[in-house]
This record gives C-alpha cells, sequence and structure tokens, in this order.
C-alpha cells in the first residue's frame, strides 16, 4: 500500500543543511564536479559531521519512536546531488539511524519544484538561491544559517520558535509599519483586533506541529508519566496594544503556543540564548544573525522585510 505522505507532517531537507559538506564543497569549487564524484566515491565510507538542520531533524523523527503505529512524521531529502554522489549521504543517514528514506535527487537543477509533490510543510536549505527560488513560488522554505551549533544527545525536548508577522501571518501589517511607522501600525492593528490575519508561508508548519501537541497531549492524560518531546514559541517585536490581534489570529487558528513573547522591540537574542530552540524562524536577518553562532537559525526571505531598499 501506498505511504499516505498527504496525511502526514513533511520536512523537506537538503544535504548541506542535514550534514556539514563544507570540505566536499570545496572540492567541487575549486575542482568541478568530476572532481567531487571522485572525492565523494573515495570517501563513500566516511561518515558526514552532523550539520546545524541534524539536532532538529533528529527529535522531528522520534516522533515515529513515541507513535509508531501512527508514524506522523517524514522527512524527505531533496539535493541537488545525483544518485551516484547521493550514496554517501545516504549512509551517513543511515549510520546516525536516521528514518529517512524518500529523496529527490536532481543531479545539479534546483529541487525546489518537488517540495509540493512530497507535501512539505518546510523546505529547509543552506542554499540562499534555492531558498530564495522556493519562498518566491510561495513555497514554505527557510535558508539556515551556518552555526556552531552542537547537538546534546541528552536532551530529547524538540523546541521549536518563530516570528509572527511573515512567518505565521502574512506581512500586511509588517508593511504598514515599514511604509508609515510604528503610531500608524498600532492604529492598524486596533482598528482590526477581531480580524485575523491571512497564514504566512509557515502557517501550515506552524499548525502540524500543534497537531503533534495535540497528540502528546492526549497520550498525557492516559500516561501521566509521558515526557511530551515538543515545546514552540513565538517569539514577536510586537508589544501592547498590537499583541491583540495576534491572539486573535492565534485563536481563530485553534493554536496555543507552549510560550509567547511580545517583545516590543526588545532584542530577540536574549530570549532565544535563554530557551535554546534547535530551530527559530525569521523574515528579518537582523533578529538572527546576532544569534547564529550558537543557535539554528533560519531565515525565510519573505515579504517587504526582504524588499529592495528603495534609492
Amino acid at each position: 500500500m501506498a505511504y499516505p505522505i498527504d496525511k502526514k507532517l513533511v520536512i523537506a531537507v537538503s544535504s548541506s543543511a542535514l550534514f556539514d559538506l563544507s570540505e566536499s564543497d570545496q572540492v567541487f569549487r575549486e575542482h568541478g564536479a568530476s572532481a567531487y564524484r571522485e572525492f565523494q566515491h573515495q570517501h563513500l565510507n566516511t561518515v558526514l559531521a552532523k550539520g546545524v538542520a541534524f539536532p532538529f531533524i533528529r527529535r522531528f523523527l522520534s516522533f515515529n519512536q513515541r507513535f509508531p503505529d501512527l508514524q506522523p512524521v517524514e522527512v524527505v531529502l531533496l539535493s541537488r546531488n545525483s544518485p551516484e554522489t547521493g550514496k554517501r549521504v545516504f549512509r551517513s543517514i543511515e549510520q546516525y539511524g536516521l528514518g529517512i528514506s524518500r529523496a529527490a535527487f536532481v543531479s545539479g537543477s534546483s529541487p525546489i519544484t518537488y517540495i509540493k509533490a512530497f507535501n512539505a510543510s518546510l523546505f529547509l536549505s543552506a542554499n540562499p538561491g534555492d531558498v530564495t527560488l522556493a519562498v518566491k513560488n510561495g513555497f514554505p522554505g527557510g535558508l539556515l544559517l551556518a552555526s556552531g551549533m552542537q547537538d546534546d544527545e541528552q536532551d530529547d525536548e524538540l523546541r521549536v520558535a518563530f516570528d509572527f508577522d511573515g512567518i505565521i501571518a502574512d506581512d500586511e501589517s509588517e508593511a504598514v509599519f515599514k511604509q508609515s511607522g510604528l503610531d500608524q501600525f498600532y492604529q492598524h492593528e486596533q482598528s482590526r483586533l477581531s480580524e485575523p490575519h491571512k497564514p504566512g508561508l509557515l502557517a501550515d508548519l506552524f499548525l502540524k506541529l500543534a497537531g503533534l501537541q495535540a497528540l502528546e497531549n492526549t497520550r498525557a492524560e492516559h500516561e501521566p508519566d509521558y515526557q511530551r518531546i515538543l515545546r514552540t514559541a513565538i517569539i514577536t517585536a510586537r508589544s501592547a496594544p498590537a499583541h491583540e490581534r495576534m491572539i486573535t489570529t492565534l485563536e481563530s487558528m485553534g493554536v496555543t503556543p507552549n510560550e509567547t513573547f511580545f517583545l516590543g522591540g526588545m532584542e530577540k537574542r536574549r530570549i532565544l540564548e535563554v530557551m535554546k530552540p534547535h530551530v527559530f524562524f525569521d523574515d528579518q536577518l537582523g533578529h538572527l544573525t546576532p544569534t547564529a553562532e550558537k543557535l539554528a537559525m533560519v531565515h525565510v526571505p519573505f515579504g517587504v522585510a526582504n524588499a529592495p531598499a528603495e534609492r
């Protein structure tokens, strides 16, 4: 029977996000495709080092061990490699015991056209061009920034944090702020307190993560000692009185994150360094770069926050 991938929470990840491919990428840049193929062949049984996305993906896949009858999640590899050069990636996946079996190897082309085919709620990559192209085509793409984040194998919890505007919601209000300033932004939000925002690129991911939390809640009701995996947070620059419309939006979605922070312009770094999320999504690079050296920061290049500056 065909695997019902349309009923799962699917994340598509590139090999460059999952593993550290810096050495082999350097071979490709300096010596070309033939040398790259030979390098991967010679190192076929050398396990690749963990990439920035690895801690997030490992914990995400652990839902299938917690709920073996449902198998609620799936990770698909979308790679610019050919099947030949991708052999090393899959051998490393096997060595680490990651439950990844599906892949698209597109031999140098961009894999973003297959995001929809795999029903992916997120495409996570370290390739800026692929992510930009994905977002321009309306796909939920995120660029994983370089980081020295280490995987604490004693920590089973999966912490996922989101910005709100331009991520869970569209950038309508962000556009008002950018064009007209803070006072007009507050007026805009207060005049629409009961009007939910339209969904942003990662709204589907956010909703499906809430579905996983519902599974955990149900299990905890029957097993009081059950230790939950997933913890979610929204970390936004909004503050009162602009908080209420955001709450209205979350209520309309039927979702309540574990933690919500209205920072009013305070540096998000101060919260992120305490929470230590395994991934944080924001549409503004300025909110990500201060903590990218220690944590997995994901830039979603969407909307007015990423529009070219007017001259």
